[in-house]
């Protein structure tokens, strides 16, 4: 964690925290970070009216924290310029995933800078100047959310909201040593950002660990109706990843892209998921590759026209060349071309779908290569285009990805890995970050499913504990019954206990495990669920009534007697 970064457990008031941001601006001098920075005061009232809500018992789980939003994301009151003085406009409404997190308890301290129409992947492309990296000013910030990121890596802001449409939240979380959050599309709404390429475009999280900006997520995710591309976690979504996770990674040929520098950093982080208890497997992503080149090489760019093109034609003075030249490009794509891409792209997907099928997670490099803020200047273009060669194809493949530290390099400057995962597969890319990062226990992200009490062979390390596992439940603790509970020995195979229900104070409390399902997994198990087995309600110790596993009557009656034990692992501890 950055040493600046005011960690999301103080017990500083939420005043206090404002007067420390702002002092950490003045410490940093750091005026291209911001666009439109709020004063001190209006953020310190919102603080004292926080305080005493918090006062009178009313519960905000983000309470204090202080948010930097990207200037393409309205904020109502504040302009909203999506880096271009012209363009701009007052909003009268905020967006609605950052709407969220002011509700949550939030504080928000500006807008910041990015790269024009959130085009571009360096962090330079803004008549409000070039965001200099947080640690190392000589080098780029990455883009397009730069100012976001550098906010929380200089621990200026708690929780930065970027966009990322080809890489812009994951690329400037690389170069800064921070976390990023690419949900899947849809999840976290769009509502009230200005787009870039209107289906490909994703609300992203940035933060100093992985447990806030996943807090951060999970409170800006959800459906909203004035988003028509958004998407709720649906009923068979994953809730964890395995014990043992399986991951991709690129094969050789697949990383001559990288600086020699970033690919000895890659090769220690591939080493330390092995350490990690990760399975690896190298696999030529080439497909992914090669779709990527659709985003701007192909007529899918016509999107980006589609979004400023017009504005742009009036040749507004505050126009950043480059991206000016990029959108107005885009006005020559045609129909049938458009068509055509999308028939390819579609495509695409199920090649990428059936490549990572085998597989828990993609782990790749974010980037290439770090420049600096020179090299940059003299070649705008082929820099570009080469940081987005392992970012571009996510959003067009509906994949969701979650950008996280990796080994840093020789020379001490930060590099970042990604785990890649199928649309709404969040919480395995989350569970994995965590193993790499040695975060415990992993944060939730997602925030559906069914709890399930079991008490025999899907206890974790006993012979059918697969088959939670393939549902992507999620451990939620250990349990026990009331003391209306029987614990016996059934004669199958493999061996499995039957618990069955008596009158209270005639049985004893059984231990067992409780584990968060989806619904539509929870009916799939249910389905394959053999006799004398049953799910019923069980009773727990604490007051709570979940689904459990029972057995019939019938099958227990002859069976031995084991409730003496108190469960069935220290029974089976008993006769070995």
């Amino acid at each position: 964690m950055n040493a600046h970064q005011p960690d999301a457990t103080t017990r500083l008031s939420p005043t206090a925290r404002v007067a420390a941001a702002y002092s950490r601006i003045a410490e940093t001098d750091r005026p291209e970070v911001w666009i439109t920075l709020r004063a001190e005061a209006d953020v310190r009232t919102e603080a004292l009216a926080l305080e005493d809500r918090l006062a009178a018992g009313e519960v905000l789980p983000l309470a204090g924290l202080l948010v930097a939003v990207k200037d393409n994301t309205d904020v109502a009151g504040l302009p909203t310029t999506a880096g271009c003085p012209e363009f701009a406009y007052t909003p009268a409404d905020t967006a609605s995933a950052v709407r969220r997190l002011v509700t949550a308890g939030a504080l928000v301290l500006g807008k910041t800078n990015l790269d024009q129409f959130a085009t571009g992947l360096v962090g330079t492309r803004s008549p409000y100047g070039a965001v200099r990296n947080a640690a190392h000013p000589e080098l780029i910030s990455g883009g397009s959310s730069s100012g976001s990121a550098v906010a929380v890596a200089l621990g200026i802001a708690d929780v930065g909201i970027g966009t990322d449409t080809a890489g812009s939240g994951r690329v400037p979380a690389a170069f800064n040593g921070i976390v990023g959050i690419k949900a899947t599309l849809g999840v976290i709404p769009v509502h009230g950002v200005v787009p870039a390429c209107a289906d490909y475009d994703a609300l992203t999280v940035f933060a100093a660990t992985l447990d806030l900006a996943t807090r951060a997520a999970a409170v800006m995710a959800g459906p909203e109706p004035r988003d028509p591309r958004s998407r709720t976690w649906p009923s068979d979504v994953p809730l964890a990843a395995p014990q043992v996770p399986r991951l991709a990674v690129p094969a050789p040929s697949n990383l001559a892209p990288l600086s020699e520098a970033y690919r000895e950093a890659f090769d220690r982080t591939v080493a330390a998921a092995l350490d990690a208890g990760c399975k690896v497997e190298p696999v030529d992503i080439a497909p992914l590759l090669e779709a990527a080149l659709l985003l701007y090489d192909g007529a899918i760019v016509a999107e980006r026209h589609a979004a400023v093109g017009q504005f742009l034609e009036t040749r507004p003075a505050g126009a950043d060349p480059i991206v000016a030249a990029i959108i107005a490009a885009a006005a020559n794509t045609t129909g049938p071309a458009f068509a055509a891409d999308l028939d390819i792209l579609a495509r695409a997907r199920v090649a990428a779908a059936t490549l990572l099928e085998p597989f828990d997670a993609l782990l790749l490099p974010t980037t290439t290569e770090h420049p600096s803020l020179a090299a940059v200047e003299a070649d705008p273009m082929g820099i570009n285009r080469r940081l987005g060669t392992y970012t571009n194809f996510c959003n067009l493949l509906d994949l969701a990805a979650v950008a996280i530290p990796g080994s840093r390099t020789d020379t001490g400057e930060p590099f970042g890995v990604m785990l890649v995962v199928p649309a709404f597969a969040d919480q395995v890319a989350v569970d994995i970050a965590a193993r790499l990062g040695n975060d415990s226990p992993a944060p939730l992200l997602v925030d559906r499913g069914v709890h399930l009490a079991v008490f025999g062979a899907h206890l974790r390390g006993q012979p059918l504990h697969w088959q939670l596992e393939e549902l992507g439940a999620r451990f939620a603790g250990t349990v026990r019954t009331t003391d209306a509970y029987r614990l016996t020995a059934l004669a199958t195979t493999p061996l499995k206990p039957g618990l069955v229900r008596t009158n209270p104070g005639q049985g004893a409390p059984i231990t067992g495990e409780l584990f968060l399902v989806s619904e539509a997994g929870l009916g799939r198990f249910l389905a394959a669920l053999p006799a004398p087995m049953a799910l019923t309600g069980i009773e727990l110790e604490d007051g709570r009534s979940v689904v459990g596993f029972t057995a019939t009557h019938d099958a227990t009656g002859t069976a031995a007697d084991i409730t003496g034990h108190g469960g069935w692992i220290a029974y089976l501890s008993s006769i070995r």
